[in-house]
């Protein structure tokens, strides 16, 4: 563990769950051609005479119409994706009704996907041991289903990017993606505590250090895994790995 900023009193702990408590990249590049296969098999049944490879490039001007229509859906990864696949089955004439349909489907495919593989058992040591002496939050700007995972039980609060239904109101309230302080913000106030007295540990530079330092977080960084974005700010402390959280116990 390396310290560059002297700690204060912590009071609860937050993580990013992307390549922080797992190697998300592997995940990733499997889902690639599997998802390709599915549209392939998807678009021979329901259009026989379109020829394509159902790669990102093919995806993409739809993902950047849906990016150009739709204020703020680059927040909510599920969202994206679904309306990029609506708007690419509606340009190959498929009717609306079906294309919303279609994009359901592919949508729920790739969160099943997403979430097919196995957490390390020394994450889960850590969060069950972590769990004991601090209230724990989970805070990501992607989708992956912590329930599927087996991680659900171990937060008091699990927040997720993007924009979320409420059971009383027609209307949707927009949790920004990290850096924004949306969630750390939400974190604080769901725990009753001050934003200083949380840790949040994640493996982004941008993302996790710099939005939880703009947030008034204390912040671990954990770059293990090597794909987040490079450090913008100092956090207060560097972790090899995920296990030297447990000197705060």
């Amino acid at each position: 563990m390396q310290v560059y900023r002297r700690l204060t009193a912590i009071k609860a702990i937050s993580f990013d769950l992307d390549d922080t408590l797992y190697n998300n990249l592997p995940v990733m590049l499997a889902i690639e051609p599997k998802m390709q296969r599915y549209f392939a098999d998807k678009f021979a049944a329901l259009l026989p005479q379109l020829s394509a490879t159902f790669d990102r490039h093919f995806w993409a001007p739809y993902r950047h119409q849906a990016l150009q229509v739709h204020h703020n859906i680059g927040h909510d990864v599920a969202q994206l994706r679904f309306e990029t696949y609506r708007l690419g089955f509606l340009a190959h004439n498929i009717n609306a009704e079906q294309a919303v349909i279609e994009a359901r489907a592919g949508l729920a495919h790739f969160v099943t996907l997403r979430s097919d593989f196995r957490v390390p058992a020394q994450s889960h040591h850590v969060l069950l041991t972590l769990q004991k002496k601090f209230p724990l939050v989970a805070i990501s700007n992607g989708n992956v289903d912590t329930s599927v995972l087996g991680l659900e039980h171990y937060f008091d609060h699990i927040y997720h990017a993007g924009f979320q239904h409420s059971a009383n109101t027609k209307s949707a309230q927009l949790f920004k993606q990290k850096p924004a302080n949306d969630m750390f913000n939400l974190a604080a106030k769901a725990l009753s505590i001050n934003p200083k007295q949380l840790l949040h540990v994640g493996d982004c530079g941008l993302a996790d250090v710099y939005g939880a330092l703009s947030a008034g977080c204390q912040t671990a960084w954990l770059p293990k895994y090597g794909v987040g974005k490079s450090l913008r700010q100092m956090p207060h402390i560097e972790l090899a790995d995920i296990e030297e959280l447990l000197a705060f116990m």
